[in-house]
């Protein structure tokens, strides 16, 4: 077949390379920077058979419109996984919590097995770091063929949905957003992906024509420090002080449900640790340090870190280090939402991470101390014993 892939710059020369290698004819246009591929004015020109574009492409652009069959990234990655896949294969989506249900589950399963997430892909059960990659839906083929290598599961997070050739998809929170120029659902593209899973799981207040659907509250609910389960004679209850943060109590909710379903009892997820960047703490020079700086960043999840600081450590200042590394995300934190955290947090000391000068930010804090990464702001920060240092910036770990 002749195919076109649109969007290089979101794994699009993956899906290229995957599909020319099985023997297609494939041209490549790169939409937003014109640097790979063949032109956008050279494709109009050619016949191809079908075309492969992002779920956030606008649907207005004029490649979409010649007549073509169009299926999405996340669709095409799915064929090119093939027939023979790992067992079990579980694909996570969502707007929050992905990767820490991707790690809480992880930890409940035995045996070989690859774990991709935001993080990196992570080969169980020596849980070697593989290698960083996105989570654009192109960069599942390199996990599914390494799990099926080792004859064992995979577990893969993917932005915007999932392939739809998993055993178990799950969609981690239902909240939603406009992608392709404001003029789609990020939900329901993420609903529709997960569709032909097998099974899927589902947060509250999702409800959907399959199967074989589960919401986690049918499952597992949560009650201060414990988790109860209950599902198909797996039952019991475990605790946790994690679940006491928003940000772990709902991942550790789904990743207990996801266990009851896969048939594996969750009571390990007590002993599950707080993951670098999501709320894990330590202590340097007697300076309790307080990690919230992942690509999840956000304004909510800034001050519940506050909070939660404050409640380790009462009575000492805190020094608030926010802002974002540069080109580190998709989805920006925006400098209202930047203000509103500091506001909100009302720190006795401030580092705003602006990787470009001037920012309407440098100008709104003055006194504020400015470094161009995540890192600088670490290495140049002093720890001492009287203070609590929150790290809050939005960046890929």
């Amino acid at each position: 077949m002749r195919l076109l892939v649109l969007d290089t710059t979101h794994g699009g020369g993956t899906l290229a390379t995957a599909l020319a290698e099985e023997g297609h004819i494939v041209d490549c246009v790169d939409i937003y920077y014109g640097r790979d591929g063949i032109p956008s004015e050279a494709a109009r020109t050619r016949l191809y058979n079908a075309c492969i574009a992002p779920v956030h492409l606008d649907p207005a652009y004029p490649l979409l419109h010649r007549g073509l069959p169009v299926i999405t990234h996340h669709q095409a990655a799915g064929l090119l996984l093939g027939g023979d896949l790992p067992t079990p294969f579980i694909e996570i989506t969502g707007e929050r919590g992905k990767t820490t249900t991707a790690y809480a589950l992880a930890h409940l399963m035995g045996g070989a097995g690859i774990l991709h997430t935001s993080s990196g892909d992570i080969r169980y059960p020596e849980k070697t770091l593989l290698g960083r990659y996105s989570i654009t839906p192109a960069n599942i083929i390199r996990p599914v063929q390494e799990a099926r290598r080792l004859h064992g599961w995979c577990i893969a997070e993917s932005s915007l949905g999932v392939s739809g050739r998993g055993d178990l998809g799950i969609l981690t929170s239902p909240g939603d957003y406009r992608i392709a120029a404001g003029k789609r659902s990020a939900l329901e593209a993420k609903l529709c992906h997960l569709s032909t899973c097998s099974q899927i799981l589902l947060p509250e207040g999702i409800c959907v024509d399959h199967p074989d659907a589960h919401t986690v509250g049918d499952i597992a609910s949560s009650r201060g420090t414990t988790i109860s389960y209950s599902f198909d004679g797996i039952e019991g209850s475990f605790d946790h002080p994690l679940l006491l943060l928003e940000g772990y109590r709902h991942p550790l909710l789904m990743a207990t449900a996801a266990g009851c379903l896969l048939g594996i009892d969750p009571a390990p997820l007590q002993s599950f640790e707080a993951l670098p960047g999501r709320m894990q703490t330590r202590y340097e020079n007697g300076c309790l340090i307080v990690d919230a700086a992942n690509s999840g960043t956000t304004k909510d999840t800034t001050i519940e870190a506050a909070r939660y600081a404050r409640k380790i450590e009462s009575g000492k200042d805190l020094h608030l280090i926010i802002g974002q590394d540069a080109h580190a995300v998709c989805e920006n934190f925006a400098e209202d939402a930047i203000i509103a955290a500091i506001e909100a947090v009302a720190p006795d000391d401030l580092t705003l991470v602006t990787p470009d000068e001037p920012s309407d930010l440098l100008s709104r804090y003055p006194a504020c101390r400015r470094a161009a990464s995540l890192e600088a702001a670490i290495a140049t920060t002093e720890k001492r014993a009287d203070t609590i240092i929150l790290l809050a910036v939005k960046t890929w770990r």
